[in-house]
């Protein structure tokens, strides 16, 4: 078992499941409603709970009712937050999902109005206590600090950096990572038409890093840190339930199979497995090892 903490942001999500995504200025009835606790940093957390590590959260948490299920469902994982930034006044970010029943796919109406997490409070953390740190590639400029002293009070610490989108400064943060685990949207941002061509491009701006590109039904390419490509192919379950939080998951896998000590064909195999398992049932309830 690590000790994993990762900074990034929680949210409550609003999940209305249609029966197929609807037109433009239409009407229709949700089959069903959840109310759930979202967010990259937690989603990845709560899998890497379930897979045996004891996690920890640093974020931004606000003194209000939605609040609540997002703190409820930290305290069903055992997930500490007791280094998050707490704020008496302000809003959880929330987003509004509309999933469809007849694909499995989701789309996104996120609402935010709350500062991001800093480097003030990431300064109070005892880095002593952790295996990893993982970070949600957001806010370069705070994250950088963060990173810089990381790296001058742990120069060993293990540290994994998600890029999902493309925000201004962000390649600033890819010198400090060990690993880095790109989106495919960051990909098509940049002009890249397949992972593999992207993982290439990157490596000039942070060499000697070990990097990560899932492509969705592709599968997913890893470029090691002395060059050598490796690939695995999507494990697609018998019927597409639910993609939502599908890549955190697909990260955290990834992180806990280069923590048991994986060479890189059986970590992007494994993490594939483990995805592909998620997209077969709603929620991130029940990940484990066997996926």
């Amino acid at each position: 078992m690590a000790r994993i903490l990762a900074v990034g942001i929680a949210t409550l999500d609003i999940i209305n499941q249609v029966d197929v995504y609807p037109p433009e200025d239409s009407e229709v009835r949700a089959l069903a409603q959840r109310r759930v606790r979202g967010g990259n940093a937690t989603n990845s957390l709560v899998v890497l709970s379930q897979l045996g590590h004891d996690c920890a959260w640093a974020g931004v948490l606000v003194d209000e009712p939605d609040a609540a299920p997002i703190l409820a469902e930290l305290d069903r994982y055992r997930i500490d937050y007791s280094h998050c930034r707490r704020l008496a006044r302000g809003k959880m970010p929330t987003s509004y999902i509309l999933h469809s029943r007849a694909t499995g796919s989701r789309s996104i109406v996120h609402y935010r109005d709350l500062p991001e997490y800093d480097l003030e409070h990431f300064r109070r953390i005892d880095l002593e206590t952790f295996d990893w740190v993982h970070f949600e590639g957001r806010n370069p400029e705070e994250t950088e600090g963060m990173l810089r002293h990381l790296r001058t009070q742990r120069p060993d610490l293990a540290v994994s950096i998600e890029i999902e989108k493309p925000r201004p400064g962000i390649e600033r943060l890819f010198p400090h990572a060990d690993l880095l685990l790109f989106a495919r949207d960051y990909a098509w941002a940049q002009g890249y038409a397949d992972a593999a061509a992207l993982l290439r491009g990157v490596a000039a701006q942070a060499p000697e890093r070990d990097l990560v590109c899932a492509w969705g039904e592709a599968g997913a390419w890893a470029l090691d840190r002395d060059g050598g490509e490796h690939h695995s192919p999507a494990f697609v379950p018998p019927r597409l339930v639910d993609t939502l939080g599908a890549g955190d998951t697909f990260n955290a896998a990834v992180i806990d199979a280069r923590l048991h000590g994986e060479d890189w064909s059986a970590s992007l195999t494994r993490a594939c497995r483990v995805a592909g398992a998620k997209c077969g049932r709603e929620g991130l309830h029940g990940v484990n090892c066997d996926d």
